[in-house]
């Protein structure tokens, strides 16, 4: 009795052994592969849906192309570039071969002195924004390795200048106040006085007729007044003979 009522009082409600024996049988795998029937694989090959042929083959259609988004670095260049060609009044294409790059930094600053940029492009990105602006006859000059130099202002003998010094950019032609000229038709602009001489020019033969107009108006006067006194003495001269050979 006292180990019976041990063992209850151990084995009270609740309590579990601290280790336990559990078996873990294999599981009953149900889903195995069957291959198809014979007769079932004659039948769906029959009763495969075979698609009509097309009337005209793929090869003949026209090929519809994709468009694809431009790049936004792409992006950006066009702006420079549209920006670049609103905003300047002078556009020189120029060949650039291989400088050092000290030269170039000097040619850069020299052309900086008379407000005049120099800007490097891809000819992609430059040949998409000329077709489509006024400036479609540049396209041919795009060609290699190009270099513009921009300016609001006409500074076309300074520029002729500072490219002397350096041979391996070669000028190719350009557009000056909205009028496309080539290497020549920048030498002979160049030879052109400056728009300040030329308009002290201009203001210089239209006040010499106002300072004239007076002379002119005088002369006539002056000119009949002059008559009549050689009139006035001829007659006096010949009243005068007349009376000394009346009284001789």
């Amino acid at each position: 009795m006292a180990a019976a009522g041990y063992y209850a009082g151990f084995c009270r409600v609740g309590w579990r052994p601290s280790f336990q024996l559990v078996r873990h049988g294999s599981k009953a795998v149900t889903r195995h592969f069957k291959p198809m029937h014979f007769m079932r694989q004659k039948l769906m090959e029959v009763t495969e849906y075979i698609p009509p042929k097309p009337l005209i083959a793929p090869e003949c259609m026209p090929r519809v192309k994709v468009a694809e988004e431009e790049h936004g670095f792409v992006k950006f260049m066009r702006r420079q570039v549209e920006q670049t060609l609103l905003e300047n009044n002078m556009i020189a294409v120029c060949q650039y071969n291989y400088a050092p790059g000290g030269e170039i930094v000097l040619m850069r600053h020299r052309l900086r002195k008379h407000n005049i940029h120099a800007k490097f492009f891809p000819n992609e990105i430059i040949r998409t924004v000329l077709m489509e602006s006024r400036y479609k006859n540049l396209l041919p000059l795009f060609v290699g390795r190009t270099l513009l130099l921009v300016s609001p202002e006409t500074r076309v003998q300074e520029m002729l200048k500072v490219l002397k010094s350096i041979p391996q950019i070669v000028l190719l032609g350009g557009c000056v106040d909205n009028t496309l000229v080539s290497r020549e038709g920048f030498a002979n602009y160049a030879k052109l006085s400056s728009l300040v001489t030329t308009q002290g020019e201009v203001v210089g033969a239209l006040s010499l007729l106002p300072s004239q107009t007076s002379t002119i108006l005088q002369r006539g006067p002056l000119h009949l007044t002059s008559l009549l006194d050689q009139y006035v003495k001829q007659q006096t001269g010949d009243g005068a003979e007349a009376k000394a050979g009346g009284d001789a």
